[in-house]
């Protein structure tokens, strides 16, 4: 897995491909979008760290925005037309009470201008055509929101939040309250579970990069799954796993996910319940090795 810093004006997907032919890759898929306006942490995975992207997907985001007070366009952000324009007057007082409104849990209508698929299409798809669908609220949880800047009609914050949230409404939504309106004029992702983008390298960084240097800069597959306990097994214990076989532990060990490894390697997932250990999702090298007689 390499930890990208995606440029300004590139696609996720167009970012990816790029990181992908830069390591020679085959296989290569990134976890969670960020529009061709926003920069920062896009981690990139290779070959079968695409299986174990999961975590990252479902994981707690943190962002650095930017709102242009006074404004809301047809889209929340700077790609869209100007619609309202209201005079700004509000000082750090009424923000810092602003802000803390939203902290915690509540319910966030997606913009019509997003990928949410509706029969089949994204909802994108349907606004360009200027139409409007029904749209379910989602349940967000808003952990951190703080004040960056303030100067003069521009408002810049900082925000932990649960997987799901539109950063671009919250700074619609935060206009609002504000009284004046708002859009969002610059996004950049910092955070995505326990990953920071101190940590992610630029597309410029790893273009003047020799491949020797390049391959030093990924980080081992395990690190998608930290968050689950580890268990060690005994190499034959890993083969009879890879042929789909449950295991049975002596030692007590309370159900759930495990990241299991085999004399010190990482050989995938397991599921533990009832002290049985089936497999849940095992790297090809150990069901290939489960595949040669006698391979125990």
């Amino acid at each position: 897995m390499l930890l990208f810093d995606k440029p300004l004006e590139l696609s996720s997907n167009v970012a990816m491909q790029k990181v992908r032919w830069l390591f020679g890759a085959e296989k290569a898929g990134h976890t969670g979008t960020l529009d061709p306006l926003a920069t920062g942490l896009l981690p990139i995975c290779f070959g079968e760290a695409t299986k174990y992207t999961v975590a990252l997907l479902d994981a707690d985001k943190g962002y650095r925005a930017t709102i242009r007070l006074g404004q809301k366009t047809t889209t929340g952000d700077a790609e869209g037309e100007v619609i309202e324009t209201r005079p700004v007057a509000v000082n750090e007082a009424q923000v810092l009470a602003v802000l803390a409104s939203f902290l915690g849990e509540s319910q966030q209508l997606p913009p019509m201008h997003s990928a949410i698929k509706h029969l089949g299409k994204p909802l994108y798809e349907y606004i360009r055509k200027g139409e409007t669908v029904e749209r379910e609220l989602r349940q967000i949880v808003i952990h951190e929101l703080k004040l960056e800047r303030l100067q003069g009609e521009e408002l810049e914050f900082s925000v932990l939040c649960s997987k799901g949230t539109y950063v671009r409404t919250l700074a619609e939504d935060i206009g609002e309250a504000l009284g004046c309106g708002g859009h969002l004029v610059a996004l950049r992702r910092t955070v995505i579970g326990e990953f920071d983008l101190s940590e992610a390298y630029t597309l410029a960084q790893l273009e003047v990069m020799g491949a020797a240097e390049r391959d030093g800069c990924l980080m081992p597959l395990d690190r998608l799954v930290q968050n689950l306990p580890t268990l060690e097994l005994d190499s034959v214990q890993a083969i009879r796993l890879a042929r789909g076989q449950r295991l049975g532990l002596t030692d007590s060990h309370p159900d759930g996910k495990r990241r299991l490894y085999a004399e010190g390697r990482f050989i995938g997932l397991g599921e533990l319940v009832g002290g049985r250990l089936s497999p849940s999702r095992l790297l090809s090298s150990i069901a290939k090795a489960a595949a040669i007689p006698n391979s125990a």
